[in-house]
């Protein structure tokens, strides 16, 4: 069955529109044909073996295995739709950084670091991202909620863990935020459009908004 496994797996991947993780694929399987994980593993391994020298790759995200368009084509690939990508200001993308850095994190915490308050708005966009979500509350007056960053947050940046984010000392100024801080942290991780899905999902545009006095309601909506 190797070789039909291998076609299962890729068509099932081709289809799917989202990752499929090892236990995923296995539930395509009634339990007398089901293949154990190591044969499953294996079979992914020639799928994303045949994607060499191909437009696309197989890649590892937090939620599992997908097929996406490689980076280096994605200048081509990305004039496919017409939409302009959605462009996030700096206040936004330092917010998302601190919660990814330092969560969990409350909202009181994130405006200590940065100098300024926080716009609801960003807030805002980003649990509508799912980027972010409550995690908790903190055991203080006024139960202030605890911010972290969600699986889809990895699977959006093509990261399979945190531990992938670029280590803290390549982020200056982190204690400094009211002025420049560093976006490296996302900008390393920036996906291309994922060629399973067959849409034009947006890609932050990190060039974006500085931070020169503008007002964080211009929080961009994606």
């Amino acid at each position: 069955m190797a070789e039909g496994l291998v076609q299962i797996l890729e068509g099932a991947l081709l289809a799917a529109g989202e990752p499929l993780s090892v236990q995923r694929m296995a539930l395509l399987f009634e339990e007398n044909e089901r293949p154990s994980t190591d044969e499953i593993r294996a079979a992914i391994k020639t799928v994303g073996e045949r994607c060499d020298d191909r437009g696309y790759e197989l890649v590892q995200v937090a939620s599992g295995f997908r097929f996406q368009v490689r980076q280096s084509l994605s200048t081509w690939v990305g004039r496919l739709w017409q939409e302009r990508p959605a462009r996030y200001s700096r206040a936004l993308m330092e917010t998302l950084s601190l919660i990814a850095y330092r969560q969990p994190i409350t909202r009181g915490e994130i405006e200590e670091i940065r100098g300024v308050a926080v716009s609801t708005n960003i807030i805002k966009t980003l649990m509508e991202r799912e980027w972010v979500r409550v995690v908790g509350h903190r055991d203080v007056p006024g139960r202030p909620a605890m911010y972290a960053t969600t699986r889809q947050f990895l699977d959006y940046f093509n990261l399979k863990s945190l531990d992938q984010l670029p280590p803290l000392a390549e982020i200056k100024e982190l204690d400094n935020l009211s002025g420049e801080l560093a976006l490296e942290v996302i900008e390393a991780a920036r996906p291309v459009p994922d060629e399973a899905e067959g849409s034009g999902d947006e890609v932050a545009n990190l060039e974006g908004t500085q931070a020169d006095g503008h007002s964080e309601e211009d929080a961009e909506t994606p």
